[in-house]
């Protein structure tokens, strides 16, 4: 019996993950997930997973803080809820923050596996290279989803998901000074 339940939890979450993948690839958007609270716990969920490695393996060399990135996350969601219902489109709010949050949390992992892998290879340039590459997908990824929730086209919501990384980047800074 408890084989049988397993087996009904991946099924759960399988297609789940393969849909967020397909966002994360701009093959589908946030209209992919079903309308679930149940879906936005599991990718909050799978976003702590992905914080909690981060952190874990990065704070060894003093580089990042949980606090830091739930603030991060908490100001992106902020500022997403406030443009999609701005839009008018407020029955699209739960399915588009699980996607928000279900893909920041697997290119979140791929970037940490990146940076773990390639800072033992090639050192300073090539994390500064992974890093620029990680805000690139992450911006776009962030643009076409927020760009298909309110029915704009992908430059569009690549202009808004810049704008509110800036917001949350200068946020960041005054509540997180570097010394």
């Amino acid at each position: 019996m408890i084989a049988v339940r397993s087996q009904e939890c991946c099924h759960g979450v399988l297609p789940l993950l393969r849909t967020l993948f397909d966002i994360a690839l701009l093959r589908k958007g946030p209209d992919s997930i079903p309308h679930s609270p149940v879906l936005l716990m599991l990718s909050i969920g799978l976003w702590s997973l992905a914080a909690f490695v981060f952190t874990t393996l990065i704070d060894s060399a003093g580089g990042s803080d949980i606090r830091r990135e739930v603030l991060g996350l908490a100001i992106a969601i902020g500022c997403y809820f406030t443009v999609i219902a701005i839009a008018g489109f407020g029955n699209r709010v739960l399915q588009t923050i699980t996607a928000l949050i279900g893909c920041g949390a697997l290119i979140f992992l791929c970037f940490t596996a990146s940076l773990v892998t390639v800072g033992q290879l090639t050192g300073t340039t090539g994390i500064n290279l992974l890093v620029v590459l990680y805000l690139m997908w992450s911006i776009s990824v962030e643009g076409h989803i927020i760009g298909r929730a309110v029915d704009r086209p992908l430059y569009v919501g690549i202009l808004i998901a810049l704008v509110i990384f800036v917001l949350q980047y200068t946020i960041l800074r005054i509540a997180f000074p570097t010394p």
